[in-house]
């Protein structure tokens, strides 16, 4: 690790990540990143982020040789971010795959608790900028309360009312950032490498996290 690297975090590709655009906002936040489709080289790692882009069925079909190993490292106290669908497939279920004549579909369960689509009635996707309300201390969320992030998602988390830690209003009330008990597996419904230097400030805030522990 060089003298400006605060911590070393491994960027999972599974197919389905926005890669480039992660690692770049990373490596700005004072990262050294790697991108992998290796999991032994999870251990080794100050943070896991998991990125993603897409639908909630194929992110869990591409993920799933990470799934034991994302467990083990979320066993171990390893920090371990989900970004946008990353953010759904820390979660147990989806209603999207039900939606897309799928069936059922399990996450990761991490943190309990389902995705549900917006209402009909509402424009899908939720696109653009909106506004993040911090609704408990998490060092993901430092210095971002009422700071407007960058949003892309027809579906939106429900998890079990202690996971949520920022919230945001598209006609209802959402999970912005969830995060679960131990306060070690965290996601944000938006893309933090997209948001400017409310984005910025999140990673900044997952590195120092990843470099304290």
């Amino acid at each position: 690790m060089s003298a400006q690297t605060a911590a070393e975090v491994v960027l999972v590709d599974y197919g389905l990540g926005n890669l480039r655009s992660a690692q770049r906002g990373l490596e700005r936040a004072g990262a050294a990143v790697e991108i992998t489709d290796d999991p032994d080289d999870f251990a080794a790692a100050d943070g896991i982020v998991l990125p993603g882009v897409g639908a909630f069925s194929e992110g869990m079909e591409n993920a799933g040789p990470f799934r034991e190993p994302l467990a083990a490292a979320a066993d171990r106290g390893q920090p371990v971010f989900g970004i946008c669908l990353g953010m759904q497939m820390l979660l147990t279920t989806s209603e999207e795959a039900d939606h897309a004549g799928q069936g059922q579909v399990e996450g990761l369960n991490f943190i309990p608790g389902t995705n549900v689509r917006f209402e009909r009635g509402r424009k899908v996707p939720h696109m653009g900028w909106n506004e993040l309300r911090v609704e408990r201390e998490h060092p993901i969320v430092e210095g971002i309360d009422g700071q407007y992030a960058y949003f892309v998602h027809s579906y939106y988390a429900e998890p079990d009312d202690d996971a949520v830690v920022a919230t945001t209003d598209y006609g209802v009330s959402f999970p912005a950032v969830v995060a679960n008990e131990a306060g070690n597996v965290f996601g944000t419904q938006f893309h933090p490498e997209k948001s400017g230097e409310t984005g910025l400030q999140i990673l900044r805030n997952f590195v120092e996290y990843c470099a304290e522990r």
